[in-house]
């Protein structure tokens, strides 16, 4: 073989070759005719032997891997390369192999190591008393090691939190899997469980197929003991199946997957899953006084969550969202994910964008979960609904022209169903005085045309069972005046605004539509807070509407300095027309309406406030209010939250309000208290929450968690307490604990 000896610092020496180009890894791209290139404090050649030795911080690299040890020697002959001392090599990847002596051969694609340890990606470690290289692409290890905690600098030889010790264990580089055999884990040196076999994916490797950590809980209200073993699956570059079997000793086995996809037009994903559930749940009344039958849990059941959203051009997308499960009960024993909520939503979907423009047609699917307050026959189906908005640019008298359209034709089997078609206009025009004045000029016109049959069940109540055809028309025109007055304090890093806000409202009085039986699918609720104080309309959507004359004026007060904040608004609105027959509590029952405020304190980081609330004038009572609150310093704080409302909107839709005076309506309020904490110190976390519903006079909910993580491993304690009734599921308790160990996954007991 011949050498070359390339220029270098003093006591340093270069050798190139290429007539046998090394290998420290087969699975590397690099070219079989890339040189291998050494460096070290110095080279002998010894011609009798026909080896080359290098001695003194020699480092070989070719390509993008590097090998150091204190000396090397190349026999000629053999082509076998010796390492002594200190040996590191560095993949690609980042993980180091360490060993105190390797022997390699073939391109150093074979050989052994003796005394070796890798630190591998996420902080893994793997040690063994030896190990032994095959083609490059298999590494077999005798008495291995595995841990991803910290080894103690101090005492090396204490064990770690946990650890994998194993008789033997086989890194396959190729398809990025480590297999471990007779293996023990072991938690602070002292053995827990013993396993024949265990896999595991290298932590190398970012998406590989295998099985992942299982889960065991000993203990589950429906499902009793249970075991999880969940399986990855590499389809290819985009797209992966996870598929999970459940086995339980209160009920039958589940098998449920997750398909996931990425197009470069869009995205797929597919959950779902099959079970033969044993359960039968128990007969009970629900908050209508009407009997649930014992429902249909029983046997096969099974769910498909969908959602996959393509794009046609840069203009048009399509999309989806399927949600569908055989009944809620099956939901509840399997612990799939959404049980506890009020329906299922599903939706298919065209979208269009363009500038200034959004247009949308969809179909709308809803399914009941909880028949204890939803009646499924009450739930709509929407064959179709359209939306269209447009915002224009500013025109030639400096106006804003916007335009908007929301179309449905709802259909119910209980219940109200109607056509609706709706076209609402609007131009604003702003303008500025020499005084500082801001005005903006509003002219609105909404327009609304009805077909609907079965007004007389929900949500609408009326007195007729006819089919009717309705419709209205409202021009509005509103100019609104803000006089912001500023100053500056604390030299210049403070800031004070007073604003006075005046609005001035005509319409033509309609009464809001309560009596043109027109239906009504979107105004449910009416909202008079501060928020909406100078809204054109206060309800929540367009089938019903504010008329008539009215004046809105408030008081805008802020102070920001140095990143804090105090901000309070307070206002009124005067009618010159009232509603009688609007929803009751709406805080407009009188030509001067309820006094609306909100008030935001943030004066350093140690605590925020923010209310709002509504007081009757006249009878000086409270129609609404809510506070949040949070207070702390570094690693611990406190929250807090208030709610107050007289009766909640889904009651509007269920009941015939106006059969009922305010006494029963008041019975169904909202009156809640909640309240929590949280704190970290160091390596541990510590939070607690509760609700209370001051009403009712018992809590809804209470919990906590406290837990510690490192750099190894975590622990979880969690604890919730359910006061509440869901589907005829009476209150209980569930505790969770989880440890988790890093790089590996978590376990949980329940």
């Amino acid at each position: 073989m011949t050498a070359c000896i390339l220029v270098a610092p003093p006591r340093a020496a270069h050798a190139q070759f290429r007539p046998q180009p090394m290998h420290l890894n087969t699975g590397s791209k690099t070219s079989p005719d890339e040189p291998a290139t050494f460096q070290a404090d110095s080279v002998d050649y010894d011609d009798h032997a026909n080896t080359v030795t290098w001695t003194g911080n020699v480092q070989v690299w070719q390509g993008d891997h590097v090998m150091r040890a204190d000396k090397i020697v190349y026999d000629r002959d053999t082509g076998i390369v010796a390492a002594r001392g200190n040996v590191a090599t560095v993949q690609p990847d980042g993980s180091v192999l360490y060993a105190n002596y390797a022997e390699l051969t073939g391109n150093m694609r074979d050989g052994i190591m003796l005394h070796v340890n890798a630190t591998l990606p996420e902080n893994a470690k793997l040690a063994a008393n030896g190990m032994r290289r095959t083609g490059g692409k298999v590494n077999v290890m005798s008495r291995a090691v595995y841990t991803a905690c910290e080894i103690c600098e101090k005492d090396k030889t204490r064990a770690p939190f946990w650890q994998f010790r194993a008789y033997d264990a086989t890194q396959d580089l190729e398809h990025e899997r480590i297999d471990f055999r007779d293996t023990y884990i072991d938690i602070l040196g002292v053995p827990v469980l013993y396993l024949p076999y265990f896999s595991m994916t290298d932590p190398s490797s970012k998406r590989h197929s295998g099985f992942l950590m299982p889960g065991i809980t000993p203990h589950d209200r429906y499902l009793g003991t249970y075991l999880t073993i969940p399986y990855y699956w590499v389809l290819d570059d985009s797209s992966d199946v996870t598929v999970q079997a459940l086995f339980s000793t209160k009920t039958g086995p589940q098998l449920s997957a997750q398909y996931r996809k990425l197009f470069n037009f869009g995205m797929l994903n597919v959950q779902g899953g099959i079970a033969y559930d044993t359960h039968r749940s128990e007969s009970y009344t629900n908050g209508f006084g009407d009997p649930v039958g014992r429902g249909n849990g029983h046997g096969m059941q099974g769910y498909i969550f969908a959602n996959g959203r393509f794009s046609i051009n840069k203009y048009w997308r399509v999309g989806a969202n399927i949600n569908l499960a055989t009944s809620a009960d099956y939901m509840r024993d399997y612990r799939v994910q959404g049980y506890g909520s009020e329906t299922l939503n599903s939706n298919v979907y065209l979208e269009g964008f363009g500038t200034g423009a959004y247009s949308r047609v969809d179909a709308q699917y809803y399914q009941g979960l909880n028949q204890g307050v939803i009646r499924n026959s009450d739930l709509p189906f929407v064959l179709p609904r359209y939306s269209y908005s447009f915002l224009g640019q500013p025109d030639a008298l400096g106006g804003r022209f916007g335009m908007s359209t929301t179309d449905f034709n709802v259909r119910r089997t209980n219940g109200t169903s109607d056509i609706r078609g709706q076209l609402a206009l609007n131009w604003d025009r702003p303008f500025t005085n020499r005084l500082g004045q801001q005005f903006l000029l509003t002219l609105h016109l909404d327009s609304m045309i009805y077909q609907a049959r079965k007004l007389y069940q929900q949500p609408n109540y009326y007195k007729t069972g006819l089919t009717k055809v309705s419709g209205q028309v409202l021009p509005t025109i509103a100019l609104k005046t803000n006089w912001p007055f500023v100053r500056m304090f604390q030299h210049g890093r403070g800031t004070q605004i007073i604003e006075p806000i005046v609005q001035a409202i005509y319409a033509p009085n309609t009464g809001a539509g309560m009596n043109a039986f027109m239906p009504n699918e979107d105004s449910l609720a009416y909202e008079f807070t501060d928020s909406t104080l100078f809204s054109l309309n206060r309800y929540q959507g367009t089938d019903r509407l504010d008329g008539g004359l009215r004046g809105n004026v408030g008081l805008h007060a802020n102070w920001t300095w140095n990143g804090h904040e105090v901000d309070l608004l307070a206002g009124e609105s005067f009618q010159e027309h009232i509603t009688h027959d609007r929803l009751p509590y709406s805080g407009l029952t009188h030509h001067a309406s309820d006094v609306v405020a909100r008030a935001r304190v943030a004066p350093n980081q140690y605590f925020d406030f923010t209310a709002r609330m509504r007081l009757d004038p006249y009878t000086s009572q409270f129609n609404f209010g809510d506070a949040l609150f949070s207070a702390g310093v570094p690693h611990f704080r406190i929250r807090g939250g208030y709610v107050y409302e007289p009766v909640t909107p889904y009651y509007y839709y269920a009941t015939d309000y106006r059969s009922y005076g305010p006494t029963q309506l008041y019975s169904v309020r909202t009156n809640e208290l909640s309240g929590g904490f949280s704190t970290d110190w160091a390596n541990w976390h510590l939070s607690g929450f509760a609700r209370r519903s001051l009403s009712r006079k018992e809590f809804v909910s209470m919990g906590g968690d406290i837990g510690y993580s490192n750099d190894c491993f975590g622990l979880d304690f969690m604890y919730l307490k359910q006061y509440t009734s869901i589907g005829g599921q009476q209150r209980n308790s569930t505790y969770l604990f989880t440890i988790s160990f890093k790089t590996l996954g978590a376990f949980g007991l329940k």
